[in-house]
């Protein structure tokens, strides 16, 4: 039998080990711990006309949750007008368009999560 002393929380223990054999004991292995999955597992969504290469993409420059959408399809907006409010740990984020031009699509409505690159909207036409 062996004393070992246990410190828990500022207060000492004293512990009798009986010790069965003086071989190497095998490692076990702690449970593992839970994880939360991360916002974006899978591509960034892209429109269709991306494909094709038509227009300009607004994408995501972080993780985060779509707060508010300040436009919509048909909407014209100006180079850099604030288009979209990302909500990243609880910091409010503007986005601004990538180029002058009409809004032809938006991938996104208030309250979905996106992750960074993530296509939020498309611009037709005007330029950068």
């Amino acid at each position: 039998m062996k004393l070992l002393r246990i410190t828990l929380e500022g207060k000492s223990y004293d512990v009798g080990v009986e010790v069965l054999e003086e071989t190497v004991v095998p490692h076990v292995s702690q449970p593992a711990l839970a994880t939360a999955a991360p916002f974006a597992t899978s591509a960034p969504k892209q429109p269709p006309a991306v494909a094709s290469g038509g227009g300009h993409i607004v994408s995501s420059p972080m993780t985060g949750l779509v707060f508010k959408c300040l436009v919509k399809p048909g909407d014209m907006v100006k180079l850099n007008q604030v288009v979209l409010i990302l909500d990243a740990m609880k910091m409010e984020t503007p986005v601004s368009s990538t180029a002058a031009g009409r809004v032809s699509v938006v991938l996104v409505k208030e309250g979905d999560a996106v992750g960074e690159g993530e296509a939020l909207l498309q611009i037709e036409g005007g330029s950068q």
